[in-house]
This record gives C-alpha cells, sequence and structure tokens, in this order.
C-alpha cells in the first residue's frame, strides 16, 4: 500500500455575490446575505429571467494591471484574483527551488462565455479581421489556471476540470490526489465561472432550470422548499491553497482544516436530470467517507448541492438518506446558494471555502427562503438563520450536468 501523505488548508480566497474577500464572505455566511438581485451586466428587459447573483463593486486592479485585464475573460478575472488571495493568506512562497512542486487546477463548467459571445456578434456584425487575436486565449476553459500559474510562479501539476457544476470540487478533490501521492508539495485550487451572459441565461432559462420569479428575486433561491422554481444563476470563484501537512508544517503555516476524503462518480443516466433517487450522488458521498475512514456518526455538516430545483433537491434528499439513514435526521445540511445563486463550476470552489469556514468558526451557515416544507425534502435544512455549532467533520455535495457527482470531506485537524 501506498503511504499517502495527509493533506491541509493553508490559504482560501473567495470572490462571490456575497463578498468579494474571505472577510467579507464569511459575514455573509453568518449574516444569511442575500446575493441576488435585477441583472446589470446586460439588458436582460426580453429575457424570461431578469435576475442572477452577480458579484459587485470588486476592485481588480488591486490585483490585475488594467492592460491585462482587458486581455482576460471575466471568469479568468475571477479565478485569479480569488487565487491571490488564497496564495497571499497562505504565506507559501514560490521561488525556483520549489515551483516545480507547487500545481494549480482550477475548473470551470463553461469558461469564456462572455468572449465567445461577444466575439461572435463581432464576426457576424463587422466580419473576421476584427475578431480579436485575444479571443482563443480568453475563451478557453483552462486559462483561469494557466493565468494563475503565470501570476504566481508556479510550475507543477496543471490542469482545468470541466465537469459542469462539479468543476471546483473535481479540482479540488484532483489536487488532493496529488498531494496524497507525493506528486506536488502545494496545490492551488478550486473554481471559478463567469456565464450571467445573454447567452448563458437565455439557455439555462430555456431548459427550465432557471427561476422565473422576477417578482420577487431575492425570494427566488430557495432550496428545498416546497415552492422552488429553479436556480438563479451566479459568477465568481473559489480558491484553496493546499498542502502536504509535512510541507505545511515545514514552513510553519496556520492550518485552517484538513481535507479527508473525495468521492466522485457518474450517473451515467442523462444529459441533465440526475438518476432517480440520487444514487450516484450517494454513490460519491459512500466514496468520501470510506476515503476519509469515517464513519456516519462523524459527519457533522453537509453542504448541500442543494441547486433549488425541483429534481435536485428531492434526489439530493434521498442520496443523503440512502448513506446516513436515520442519522439523517440528525446532521445539518444546508445549501449556501440560497445566498450566492448557482456558480456553476464555481459553485465547489465557494462551498469548500464555507465549509472550511463552518470548520474554523464553528457555525452553520442558513438556507435562506425557506418557508414552505416540502414531504419530499424533510431534513434539517438550517433554515433562514446561521447556527452556532460544533464542527469537525463536514461534507460538501457538487453535482453536474452529465451526470457527473462529487462530494469532499474536511474536517479539523487532529
Amino acid at each position: 500500500m501506498p503511504n499517502f501523505h495527509r493533506v491541509v488548508i493553508t490559504g482560501i480566497g473567495a470572490v462571490t455575490p456575497i463578498g468579494n474577500n474571505i472577510d467579507e464572505y464569511l459575514l455573509g455566511l453568518q449574516k444569511g446575505v442575500n446575493g441576488v438581485s435585477d441583472i446589470t451586466l446586460f439588458n436582460a428587459e426580453q429575457h424570461p429571467c431578469k435576475f442572477a447573483a452577480e458579484v459587485k463593486n470588486l476592485q481588480s486592479e488591486k490585483f490585475i494591471e488594467l492592460k491585462e485585464s482587458k486581455r482576460w475573460d471575466r471568469f479568468s478575472q475571477f479565478g485569479v484574483i480569488a487565487a491571490k488571495q488564497a496564495f497571499n493568506d497562505s504565506g507559501l512562497e514560490i521561488n525556483e527551488a520549489n515551483a516545480a512542486r507547487v500545481g494549480v487546477i482550477i475548473g470551470s463548467g463553461v469558461g469564456g462565455l462572455l468572449t465567445m459571445e461577444s466575439q461572435a456578434q463581432i464576426l457576424s456584425l463587422k466580419g473576421p479581421k476584427r475578431v480579436s487575436p485575444f479571443t482563443v486565449p480568453m475563451m478557453i476553459p483552462n486559462m483561469a489556471t494557466g493565468l494563475a500559474a503565470i501570476a504566481l510562479g508556479a510550475k507543477g501539476p496543471s490542469s482545468a476540470v470541466s465537469t459542469a457544476c462539479a468543476a471546483g470540487s473535481n479540482a479540488i478533490g484532483d489536487s488532493f490526489r496529488l498531494l496524497q501521492l507525493g506528486k506536488a508539495d502545494a496545490m492551488i485550487c478550486g473554481g471559478a465561472e463567469a456565464s450571467i451572459t445573454p447567452l448563458g441565461v437565455a439557455g439555462f432559462a430555456s431548459a427550465k432550470a432557471l427561476s422565473l420569479r422576477n417578482e420577487s428575486p431575492q425570494t427566488a433561491s430557495r432550496p428545498f422548499d416546497a415552492e422552488r422554481d429553479g436556480f438563479v444563476i451566479g459568477e465568481g470563484s473559489g480558491i484553496l491553497v493546499m498542502e502536504t501537512l509535512e510541507n505545511a508544517k515545514k514552513r510553519g503555516a496556520k492550518i485552517y482544516a484538513e481535507i479527508i476524503g473525495y468521492g466522485t462518480t457518474c450517473d451515467a443516466h442523462h444529459i441533465t436530470a440526475p438518476s432517480p433517487g440520487g444514487t450516484g450522488g450517494a454513490a460519491a458521498i459512500h466514496l468520501a467517507i470510506k476515503d476519509g475512514s469515517i464513519n456516519i456518526d462523524q459527519v457533522d455538516y453537509i453542504n448541500a448541492h442543494g441547486t433549488s430545483t425541483s429534481a435536485n433537491d428531492k434526489n439530493e434528499t434521498s442520496a443523503i438518506k440512502s448513506i446516513f439513514k436515520d442519522k439523517s435526521y440528525l446532521i445539518p445540511v444546508s445549501s449556501t446558494k440560497s445566498m450566492t445563486g448557482h456558480l456553476l463550476g464555481g459553485s465547489g470552489g465557494i462551498e469548500a471555502v464555507a465549509c472550511i469556514l463552518s470548520l474554523t468558526h464553528n457555525f452553520i451557515p442558513p438556507t435562506i427562503n425557506y418557508v414552505n416544507r416540502d414531504p419530499d425534502c424533510d431534513l434539517d435544512y438550517v433554515p433562514n438563520n446561521a447556527r452556532d455549532a460544533q464542527i469537525r467533520v463536514a461534507l460538501s455535495n457538487s453535482f453536474g450536468f452529465g451526470g457527473h457527482n462529487v462530494c469532499l470531506a474536511f474536517s479539523k485537524l487532529d
């Protein structure tokens, strides 16, 4: 059997609809701040859905030179800013001696949709000679990873994951595996997304995936509530710096938490719908628990995928119940998407950060907008207000189109 390295989190960064740094994001989670409002990024007058969870008041010039930012898609800007936050928070230094042992994996479900959309319009209206030479590097989904690696000088294992709404969690899980196996000493990982564009919103609305609660957008993201009618699209990025325990201790780093388990499966069922009864998600949860060598009685909190769609919330509830049995009713389960909206491939990143903040600050974020009980969703969803609690083990679920399922397990360091 290989001698696996223990892996810890030493830095966190977040750009979200409820806060553009860790302190703001933490306060937003504790206060149940609502990040949903009318769309301002484009004119949504003709769209069936006119609201989203946008990142606002982001001072990107503190992290990216203006000239450079014009050559980067919005999703890459989010990813690099969150990566720099996490890197600065970690106190990690990259130099010639260790650069090849520090890697980057940032997931994105869509990549540079804004660039694709705007340059397609230029092609159509003005012809091929007017298309920007930066089009391809701006739109490809690996560019958040590439730009973060360039900015930080990380020359180790580098890739990008694109498993729809599971991408950010897969990026963290894959980084965990590399560190466990000793293929790197530190990894910068998470997810980034910026798909609040005319095409992105129209496409999800046409697929009947979005809430259409235009008369009351702040109540639209209501996971597990009986009157949920779809998700609210969000944007942003959540990034972790993870290291082997040996490397973190060697340099005297502060340690937030340990990542102990990673489960990933595929439903092999449908392009968008989850498998009946949430069997694929349940399998991922089972694998994460087994991987972490923990039992169901040790799990204190589950950060649910909880999208506010009818099928997801019902099937995720079934998945949890199939694994935890009667204990399901004793485990707090909340969806922070009720506050941030659904960041698609970026969601796993900010939700991993939420779990780490829960562990370090001993609280459970709420599921806001929870009013009406659904008999198919009958667990403790921490309705409307955060809850003080001693948390030692937290799980984070992420499920994506194509049937991709991920569960990550985090714990306090013993």
